[in-house]
């Protein structure tokens, strides 16, 4: 890979740099060894050779010139860097690890490393709230087939379920050491296929792009027939956008938009210009350059041997190369490599320092560190803090982490193989969780094939507000259908679980998506209803009111003195009070209404059903009263009639008052009597009481008009039983039939059918008993005359 070449450069400024800064180690000059080794056992060979003499392979042996190594920097692929821990950890050689950390279970072996470059556990937690972020559910995971891998994989199928995420699709990708190329084909286009699906977004876990960049190019093969589909690729920090030289012709747009959690890095000033102004190919040291310049520019080096095809000038340009196989800024492990540099410098000039205030004074020009022992760099490795030439903080935490975090990157190709790394976002995992990722969604470009818009990756469309999802049965958790809504419930959100039902107060809208106020609603002056019951009660009270001026002015008559003159005056006040108390039924509902109206009407209507029960007693008394010998006179009179109303009504002002006493109504409010309002009312407090004063009214009723119904054919023409029977037959029709309407109805038509029972039961006792009288009174008065009134009772008899 041309592009890691830039990890050499790296390592060389920052030896640059410290050796001509004369603040660091000002009389030492530290050097390196770069060691390139492919495959596990030439990484444990390189390894060992650190500790053998010079030219030598024998590990131990001190003779001649030897290595004396004070640290180690490497390697990029986490799997080295391991096999390198196996043998370092024993020699207590600090190593830093600047491309992903391996795991390390062994906690001997940890005390000598240090990572420039955070746990994966923070990546893998970075990968999930970046896919919350975008609410991608339904998602893709290609990862290599190795230990890391599947640690990998494991991770994050088991804190999927815990978000609400399902993986799409599950494919390993095998490396090329294990499978030949046919079967890594193979491999791949059975991912390809998969790309057919909805998951848009896709997680790739690799150590290099090499297997993507072959993933997109079989179109161009004509291995696959279907056309290329735009996805959201998430990349891990390993993966870089790189090229082997036969990839130099391969379009890269189809990682446009990708996502890629990179390692943090900062502009270095001068590390540019370091390399524009290096003559690179005169340098005899660099062992890479030739072999790098090659196959950066396809050229070759004459040779005796061979003639090749295009020889290089040594004129070539580095800055002409595209990014996939040379940059020029410095990327994010080239940055960990210059810091992991500078610690090891710091180290080194705090262990000199400390060494020569032990010593008091200087023996010598300089300090050897020839000398020195590399486990003795731990102690100032572990407590290393500066700021390097970016101005950002140098240091390690308690587990040998340098936690910078993880920059996110978005993938902005060209059809000229250029690209451009934006920065949108950050993974600090110093911040608190819910704070850990930071994205700016509008600096995000996305593939084209999203037409610009917000790319979806989900395993079903959203459920709109309305609606909830319920699962599909031998499918995936994030595999739903949309189901409506039921009756009297809402979903304000997208995706709900579930429907609510609103507070009592307000209902659900026409797309039950959102609760609206209910309409406060009671039987009110201003409305129809309100109004009409108002204007017939008032007419009727002015009837009654009327009706009892007229026996008023004719007083002295027979007609009204018939039957305890008294007793109609109290009815009729009673009956005009009747009518008045209907008023208290209409308006909003008040504490004071609300008792009064209840009271009001229990007690008023029993004194008027006493009076009529009175009146039907004289009436019999008195007849009997006119036979010979009869006992009975004693007993009619006024003290009579008096007696009954009194006792009568006395019997339920106690019930009324054992009512208010106990559970006393009280204003309310019915909230399920109407989908889209609610009805203030007066709650009756007590049901049984409420009925207790109805069935003792209905109790009288019967009695007057069993009474009234045997007197009815009594003789005499002053005899009121037959107008108290059609009174009473009218009363108890009413109240009956008030029992069956009241329980059927609610809202606001409950309190119209009391005050309509009120005033058709009192305007049939008004009308039975005194409209036949006022007629005559009025209309006949040849007919009220104490004469005329004996001449017919006689007839009567006779």
């Amino acid at each position: 890979m041309t592009k890691n070449y830039q990890h050499v450069l790296a390592l060389v400024y920052a030896v640059k740099e410290i050796n001509e800064n004369h603040q660091i180690l000002p009389n030492a000059t530290i050097g390196f060894h770069i060691y390139d080794r492919y495959g596990s056992s030439w990484t444990y060979h390189a390894t060992m050779k650190l500790f053998s003499t010079q030219n030598e392979f024998i590990p131990n042996y001190k003779c001649g010139i030897q290595n004396n190594i004070m640290s180690v920097i490497g390697a990029l692929y986490p799997e080295t860097s391991l096999h390198m821990a196996n043998i370092l950890g024993i020699y207590k050689v600090p190593q830093f690890m600047y491309g992903c950390a391996p795991v390390i279970n062994d906690n001997v072996e940890s005390i000598s490393s240090y990572q420039m470059v955070p746990s994966e556990d923070y990546q893998n937690a970075g990968i999930v709230k970046l896919l919350l972020h975008f609410k991608w559910t339904w998602v893709g995971i290609i990862a290599k087939d190795n230990e890391n891998g599947q640690r990998f994989v494991q991770t994050l199928l088991a804190v999927f379920p815990i978000h609400g995420i399902c993986a799409a699709f599950l494919e390993s990708v095998k490396t090329v050491h294990v499978l030949g190329m046919f079967d890594i084909l193979d491999s791949l286009l059975k991912i390809y296929g998969f790309m057919k699906t909805n998951a848009n977004a896709l997680v790739i876990y690799e150590d290099h792009i090499l297997y993507l960049r072959i993933l997109l190019y079989l179109p161009e093969t004509g291995l696959v027939t279907m056309a290329p589909q735009g996805k959201v690729w998430i990349m891990t920090a390993q993966m870089e956008l790189t090229a082997l030289p036969l990839q130099k012709s391969w379009d890269i747009q189809g990682i446009h938009g990708a996502l890629s959690f990179t390692i943090h890095s900062s502009e270095v000033l001068g590390f540019q210009n370091f390399i524009q102004t290096r003559n690179h190919l005169l340098i005899k040291e660099d062992g890479f350059i030739k072999e790098f310049w090659e196959q950066a520019f396809t050229c070759a080096f004459p040779k005796p041997s061979k003639k090749p095809v295009e020889i290089c000038t040594m004129e070539e340009n580095l800055e002409s190369l595209s990014g996939a196989l040379f940059e020029m800024g410095m990327t994010g492990h080239s940055y960990s490599i210059y810091n992991a540099v500078y610690a090891v410098a710091h180290a080194l000039h705090a262990m000199q320092s400390s060494q020569l205030k032990q010593r008091g004074t200087m023996k010598g020009a300089r300090l050897d560190l020839q000398n020195q022992q590399s486990w003795q760099l731990h102690h100032f490795l572990k407590r290393v803090s500066f700021n390097n030439s970016v101005g950002e903080k140098i240091c390690f935490n308690q587990n040998g982490e340098l936690l910078f975090g993880f920059d996110i990157v978005n993938w902005i190709t060209f059809p000229n193989q250029s690209f451009h790394r934006e920065k949108i976002g950050r993974l600090d995992p110093r911040a608190p969780p819910d704070k850990m990722l930071t994205i700016h969604d509008d600096a995000i470009s996305w593939h084209s094939s999203f037409n610009q818009t917000f790319p979806l990756s989900v395993c079903t469309d959203s459920c709109d507000p309305g609606n909830f999802r319920r699962k599909q049965e031998q499918k995936a958790s994030c595999c739903y259908d949309c189901i409506p809504c039921p009756e009297g419930e809402i979903s304000n959100q997208n995706d709900m679980d579930d429907c609510f039902r609103c507070p009592e107060d307000q209902h659900p809208n026409n797309h039950q998506d959102s609760c609206v106020p209910k309409i406060v609603n009671y039987l009110s002056y201003e409305e129809p209803l309100g109004i009409s019951l108002a204007i017939l009660t008032l007419s009727f009270s002015f009837l009654t009111a009327l009706v009892l001026g007229i026996f008023i002015k004719y007083h002295n008559t027979p007609i009204v003195k018939a039957n305890n003159e008294n007793l109609s005056y109290i009815l009729l006040v009673s009956l005009h009070f009747c009518f008045l108390c209907a008023l208290l039924f209409i308006g909003k509902p008040r504490k004071v209404t609300c008792r009064l109206r209840h009271i009001a009407f229990g007690l008023v209507f029993s004194v008027a059903v006493s009076c009529v029960l009175a009146k039907t007693i004289t009436v019999v008394l008195a007849f009997m009263a006119t036979k010979p010998g009869s006992r009975m006179r004693k007993w009619v009179g006024k003290s009579m009639a008096n007696a009954t109303v009194l006792s009568c009504s006395f019997i339920q002002a106690c019930v009324c008052n054992v009512w208010l006493a106990t559970s006393p109504p009280f204003p309310d409010a019915d909230m399920h009597s109407g989908v889209e309002e609610f009805v203030l009312e007066c709650n009756k407090g007590s049901a049984n009481m409420f009925y207790c004063v109805l069935g003792y009214m209905g109790f009288l009723a019967i009695i007057s008009f069993t009474v009234a119904f045997l007197a009815r054919k009594l003789p005499g023409s002053f005899n009121e039983a037959k107008f108290i029977t059609f009174s009473m037959l009218v009363f108890c029709s009413v109240w009956l039939s008030f029992i069956p309407t009241y329980l059927s109805s609610n809202g606001k038509y409950i309190v119209a059918v009391e005050i309509f029972s009120i005033i058709a039961s009192s305007a049939g006792l008004l009308c039975c008993i005194f409209i036949p009288k006022c007629y005559i009174v009025l209309f006949c008065p040849e007919l009220n005359n104490r004469e005329q009134l004996m001449r017919r009772t006689s007839e009567k008899q006779n």
